[in-house]
């Protein structure tokens, strides 16, 4: 695991998967509720989050990127 992003309000952990495909977890900090990408809708992901870093990488500009995702942060975060 890693962490490729990390903000006051988002957190992004990428993932190696067995087929050695990416795969990535987006957690909204504020609400505790996140999100796991895999396989084609990792790549995407991946492939979209550069574009918008390429854009303007600033903390701004990627936290109301990875806010589009909100409505698919429907996973409540545990701590074990």
């Amino acid at each position: 695991m890693n962490v490729i992003y990390n903000s006051e309000n988002y957190c992004v952990f990428q993932y190696l998967g067995r087929n050695m495909r990416n795969m990535y977890e987006l957690v909204d900090k504020r609400s505790a509720r996140g999100t796991f990408f895999q396989g084609d809708v990792a790549e995407r992901f991946s492939q979209s989050l550069q574009a918008a870093v390429a854009e303007d990488a600033s903390v701004e500009r990627v936290d109301e990127f990875l806010g589009t995702f909100d409505v698919l942060l429907n996973q409540p975060l545990v701590v074990h």
